[in-house]
């Protein structure tokens, strides 16, 4: 009999629920009633307070199309794991093996994987899948819950269009992405951005400013900006983190993107627009796509129990499914490369960089 735990950590994303499925079945499905799965509530605080309850298979019925998460999910800075009063590291560590548990499946992103390998380092049995929207993890070519949030940012984009053409106006809709631009990127080309600023490539705002002045003497009735919330000038890209952060404190503006379109409209005289769809990105149902894969992942992370392959995260790569040591992905992040091919076709198809 092997008692394994379920763990869904950081912020939420479409396709937690299907993911935790594709475990569930797989694992019953190989295993019968030699296994038994405990669900872990709100991450790692629930590891933590000792919050567990014992699920069964009708836990997992219906949930294939469900977003959010039926664990509940919380955010543990990493930096607080081992403080000098409070050693959190230790109370998980105190009820996996109070709860018997043989391993534990964690799913999350960035943040997540430092501290799953962290107690893996510990002594404990952990297996990861990789969720997040921002599709920055190390050691995979995609996770579940980036397509799911592309079609929500995208299908801003495209509702946009019609307001922005009517009234002839600059819109700047402000994508999710502090560090890295991979859904900035994939979305404001589905969507027919004709500016996309994103974290790896500082803008020059009056590169900006021209690339909408052509668009206006191009007969063109409106231009729409995609823009990372974590997108950054060419002035700030040369502060130290300590110099930037306290620009952005003193910054009179709730985010780039109204800087942004306060700059455009005196640079281009040109009517301006913010649109945040914040959370709604990441909320909803998930995508075929999305479904699919985080159900290809729960498989092998199923697979990965039965064989006791611990210490490691299931992960996509040219198409299939792998195990890739927790150590090589905890800490990294996946930028989107400049000189990658879809940096080219949207420079190619005309979009700019603002670079």
């Amino acid at each position: 009999m092997k008692k394994i735990g379920l763990l869904t950590s950081g912020g939420d994303c479409q396709g937690l629920n299907a993911a935790l499925r594709g475990i569930a079945k797989s694992l019953y499905n190989r295993m019968g009633r030699n296994i038994e799965l405990y669900g872990i509530q709100d991450g790692y605080r629930g590891l933590m307070e000792g919050i567990c309850r014992r699920m069964d298979a009708d836990d997992f019925s219906g949930i294939l199309t469900l977003g959010g998460t039926v664990l509940g999910t919380s955010r543990q800075p990493f930096k607080q794991m081992r403080t000098e009063n409070d050693d959190k590291v230790k109370k998980m560590k105190s009820n996996y093996k109070k709860w018997g548990l043989d391993c534990l499946i964690i799913l999350g992103g960035n943040g997540t994987h430092k501290t799953a390998n962290l107690l893996w380092e510990e002594g404990l049995n952990i297996i990861t899948l990789p969720k997040t929207i921002d599709n920055d993890l190390w050691g995979t070519d995609m996770s579940f819950g980036f397509q799911s949030a592309v079609e929500n940012a995208a299908h801003v984009i495209d509702c946009i269009h019609t307001t922005a053409t009517s009234h002839s106006r600059v819109f700047i809709v402000e994508i999710m992405g502090h560090k890295v631009g991979w859904l900035t990127l994939y979305a404001g080309i589905a969507g027919g951005a004709d500016v996309i600023l994103m974290p790896e490539m500082p803008y020059n705002i009056e590169s900006v400013a021209e690339s909408l002045r052509k668009r206006n003497q191009q007969g063109k009735r409106f231009s729409i900006l995609a823009v990372a919330e974590g997108a950054i000038s060419i002035d700030e890209s040369g502060l130290s983190k300590k110099q930037f952060k306290a620009e952005r404190v003193k910054m009179p503006y709730p985010s780039i993107s109204y800087r942004l379109a306060d700059e455009i409209e005196k640079m281009t005289e040109q009517e301006t627009r913010v649109t945040v769809p914040g959370h709604f990105q990441r909320g909803g149902s998930p995508c075929p796509y999305d479904r699919v894969l985080a159900t290809r992942f729960g498989a092998a992370a199923a697979k990965l129990v039965v064989e006791e392959n611990y210490g490691n995260m299931v992960s996509l790569q040219n198409d299939r499914i792998v195990a890739v040591p927790l150590q090589e992905v905890a800490g990294k992040l996946k930028t989107v490369p400049l000189d990658s091919e879809i940096i080219l076709t949207a420079q190619d198809t005309g979009i700019s960089f603002g670079n």
